[in-house]
């Protein structure tokens, strides 16, 4: 099992994480090590459940604030030579310079950040003013009925009890209020198998997709006003499937869309959208995830914003701050890193904004 020194700079800390490969599936060897590394703080009520860990303070303190994190991630680049892969690698001096590796942004950092808060609760160099709960969890990265938060909130609800969460997710160190929701659909269209060479004999399924991509591809997404925050929505093919031999008609033939919609809309809303735009055609929604409103009017997330400064921006991606609003938990994202370069193949970040990200939940924590 490897040993994470939570003693170390936290930008050394994050590529000790880069180094165990955790795709999405492939979670348990990091969170033996950030149980591992947790229980031996001696601080800590920790439960784990599968690969997720929760750990918890226990002070008595009248507010409770959680810090969440996944562990896993998307698979490693297929480019060879790419530099955001793992074991990691480093542009300059490793602590200094710039960090390069599959999860560098999407999030080793942020749970780097949020091991390296747990090891300075736990050795007596931070007295947060608020409990705090650390959430490490699995399947963050595929479908929804996978996610170990998900799993935490069934199994484990009581332990996700809190007044204020804050998801790690990278965001520059701004802090990114909500999320947009997302929702994956299959459209499908038949018509008759035949041999390639009598085609007047079939009907071509693949060509009678012609029109769901003609309306997509003239769709206009709407940028619409939620709190104050501005959420793009986008809505693509992203995957499309057919035919059976190079020979054959197909008779058959499934686009797969995502819509990314604003959180002013639930994922029944959504689905109706996306039904009225490819009328006369056969929809199935096939996964959905709800969005979040930003919330930044609560007390706590209030406090924690002008703690860190700087204005507040719209989460575009779905990120399970989601999952902590239907909890009736006021949920924020923020964490080091340039969201753009997440899941890319040269994915990196730089040491010094993972030390910028700690020091400011070190200061808000302990204010």
């Amino acid at each position: 099992m490897t040993a994470l020194d939570l003693q170390q700079d936290v930008s050394l800390l994050t590529a000790a994480l880069i180094d165990i490969n955790s795709v999405s599936d492939q979670e348990t060897a990091i969170a033996d090590a950030v149980e591992q590394a947790l229980r031996a703080l001696d601080y800590f009520e920790v439960t784990r459940d599968g690969d997720s860990i929760v750990a918890r303070t226990t002070a008595g303190h009248p507010e409770r604030v959680i810090l969440a994190g996944h562990l896993d991630t998307v698979p490693l680049p297929g480019t060879e030579g790419a530099r955001g892969t793992v074991p990691s690698s480093w542009d300059g001096t490793p602590g200094e310079g710039v960090l390069h590796g599959r999860g560098a942004v999407d999030m080793k950092g942020g749970v780097a950040v949020q091991l390296a808060l747990a090891a300075a609760i736990g050795r007596g160099e931070l007295v947060p003013q608020r409990d705090v709960t650390f959430v490490f969890y699995d399947h963050e990265e595929v479908e929804a009925s996978k996610s170990g938060l998900g799993r935490l909130v069934k199994h484990h609800p009581d332990l996700l009890a809190g007044d204020f969460a804050i998801l790690l997710e990278p965001t520059n160190g701004v802090v990114e209020g909500g999320c947009n929701g997302t929702s994956r659909f299959e459209v499908t269209t038949r018509g008759v198998a035949a041999h390639s060479a009598r085609a007047w004999m079939g009907e071509n399924a693949i060509h009678a997709v012609a029109p769901v991509l003609t309306r997509l591809a003239a769709y206009q997404p709407r940028t619409v006003e939620v709190d104050g925050l501005d959420y793009r929505e986008s809505l693509n093919a992203v995957l499309i499937h057919g035919g059976t031999a190079g020979n054959v008609i197909p008779d058959r033939c499934v686009v797969e869309i995502n819509y990314r919609f604003a959180p002013d809309k639930t994922a029944d809303d959504a689905e109706l959208h996306v039904k009225q735009l490819m009328e006369g055609f056969d929809v199935v929604r096939t996964d959905a995830a709800p969005g979040a409103r930003p919330g930044l009017n609560h007390p706590a997330a209030a406090s924690f914003v002008a703690a860190v400064g700087g204005e507040p921006k719209p989460k575009y991606g779905w990120t399970d701050v989601a999952r902590f609003s239907e909890l009736g938990i006021p949920a924020v994202n923020f964490g080091p890193g340039d969201a753009l370069l997440a899941h890319k193949d040269d994915e990196r970040v730089d040491a010094q904004a993972v030390r910028t990200c700690l020091e400011a939940l070190t200061a808000w924590l302990s204010d």
